[in-house]
C-alpha cells in the first residue's frame, strides 16, 4: 500500500494518498461490516453535515478498503490539549456540534434500541442484570435522531480556516439523543476526564434543554452495550456504572 501511515490498530491500517484517506481493513476483517460502515457514512453524507465524501470501495493488496477525502487539519481534542486556556471555546464548540447532529434524520439507519439490545445480550453480565437492563433500555422513550456512536473530540478535525468535520460514521443509528451523549460522557470518563465530562453533561442539557437526570438512565445501558467489546482496563469503569437501581 502507498501512502504514508498515519494510524495502526489489529484490524485496520489509515494512510494518506494525495488528498484521499484510505482505510485498509484486515484480511479477516467481516466484508458485511465494512459494507455496512461504508452505507452509514454514504446515508449521513445526504444530510448537510461536514463529513468527508467516499470516494471509492476498493480491494487494496488484497484487503477491502474505504477511499475518502482527506480533511488537512488538527482534531479537537489536539487543539484541547495544547490550549487547555481554550477549553470552554472548545466544549462549546463540541456540545454545538453534537447538538446539530442529533437534530438530523436519517431514516434508513440502523435502529440504536437494537444494537444495544444486541449487545447487552452479549456482555459478560448476569441474567438478571441483563434482565433488568434489557427491561431498562424497552422503557426509554424511543426516537430517529442521528447518533454518530463514538462522539468525541478525536472524531472532529478543524481544517485551515476553521470548518470542524465530523468522522467516523461506522457505528451511526438513529435513536434517542440522551444515549449518545451518555456514551459520549463515558467517553471523557474512560480517558480519565471526569471533570470534563462533568462539565461537558452539564452543558450539553443547558444548551439542548435535557434534564441531566435523563441522560443518567442511560449510562447503565450504555456502559453495559460497550462491554462487549472494550479494552481490558476499561472494564472496571463500566462495570461501575452497570447498576439497575436509579443513577444517582
Amino acid at each position: 500500500m502507498k501512502g504514508e501511515l498515519i494510524f495502526s490498530r489489529s484490524d485496520k491500517n489509515i494512510y494518506k494518498d494525495g488528498d484521499s484517506l484510505v482505510k485498509v481493513f484486515d484480511a479477516n476483517y467481516s466484508k458485511a461490516n465494512i459494507l455496512n460502515e461504508a452505507l452509514n457514512h454514504a446515508r449521513v453524507e445526504e444530510t448537510d453535515l461536514n463529513i468527508p465524501k467516499i470516494r471509492s470501495i476498493e480491494v487494496v493488496d488484497g484487503k477491502w478498503a474505504i477511499i475518502l477525502d482527506f480533511i488537512e487539519g488538527q482534531t479537537l481534542q489536539s487543539l484541547m490539549d495544547a490550549h487547555p486556556e481554550n477549553e470552554d471555546e472548545y466544549l462549546n464548540l463540541f456540545v454545538d456540534l453534537q447538538v446539530t447532529v442529533l437534530s438530523k434524520r436519517v431514516p434508513m439507519l440502523n435502529k440504536l434500541n437494537d444494537k444495544m439490545q444486541a449487545k447487552i445480550s452479549l456482555a459478560d453480565l448476569d441474567a438478571t442484570t441483563r434482565y433488568d437492563l434489557h427491561t431498562r433500555l424497552d422503557s426509554m422513550r424511543r426516537h430517529t435522531h442521528l447518533c454518530h456512536g463514538d462522539f468525541n473530540p478525536t472524531n472532529i478535525i478543524i481544517n485551515a480556516d476553521g470548518t470542524p468535520y465530523i468522522i467516523d460514521w461506522a457505528h451511526a443509528t438513529q435513536g434517542n439523543a440522551s444515549a449518545d451523549v451518555a456514551r459520549s460522557y463515558l467517553l471523557f470518563c474512560i480517558a480519565g476526564k471526569r471533570e470534563l465530562g462533568d462539565k461537558y453533561l452539564k452543558l450539553y442539557c443547558k444548551k439542548s434543554d435535557t434534564a441531566i437526570q435523563y441522560v443518567q438512565r442511560w449510562i447503565p445501558i450504555v456502559a453495559a452495550s460497550r462491554l462487549c467489546k472494550c479494552k481490558e482496563e476499561e472494564r472496571k469503569l463500566l462495570h461501575s456504572w452497570i447498576n439497575v437501581v436509579e443513577y444517582e
